[in-house]
């Protein structure tokens, strides 16, 4: 691995509405200039283990998926890897996607990867259902979500100097 090898993963289906942000997200950031050259996007689409090898590949992993927080649509809430932990641990769901996320996150560390940083960046959905749009709420919030994966990795990169 490199200085700075970072995955962002979107994970979400783009024909359900709010459920795909995760992949819009990384599709914005891999076309934008901002985004830090050490990083690299990936449509996940709904987690799999064919996701295991760009996975276990990464130094850093921050995964961005459409997230149940219990707040008002639109609001971001980053979870690091020991808040991500904890959740998973105690067998929260945030997301569609947690049965196969955990499943993905758990097999990894049984073949030993061990990432430098690991964080979920969930954003609550107005609407889970046929379309291919974001809902107002959220897409709202797109461009701060951008925003903080960029500062996210940032900061990242500052830990490791």
């Amino acid at each position: 691995m490199g200085k700075c090898d970072i995955l962002v993963l979107g994970l979400g289906n783009t024909l359900l509405a709010d459920d795909g942000v995760g992949v819009h997200v990384v599709r914005h950031l891999a076309s934008d200039p901002d985004t830090p050259a050490c990083v690299r996007t990936l449509d996940g689409g709904t987690p799999g283990f064919r996701l295991m090898g760009a996975l276990t590949r990464s130094d850093s992993v921050i995964l961005v998926d459409a997230a149940q927080l219990r707040a008002p649509a639109g609001t971001l809430r980053l979870l690091d890897g020991h808040t991500l932990a904890g959740h998973i641990s105690r067998g929260g769901r945030m997301s569609a996607h947690d049965a196969g996320l955990e499943d993905l996150l758990t097999m990894a560390r049984l073949m030993g990867w061990i990432p430098t940083h690991l964080a979920l960046l969930g954003i609550q959905p107005e609407r889970v259902g046929w379309s291919e749009q974001l809902s107002e709420s959220v897409a709202r919030a797109f461009p701060a979500a951008c925003r903080m994966v960029v500062q996210t990795v940032l900061d990242w990169q500052s830990d490791r100097q």
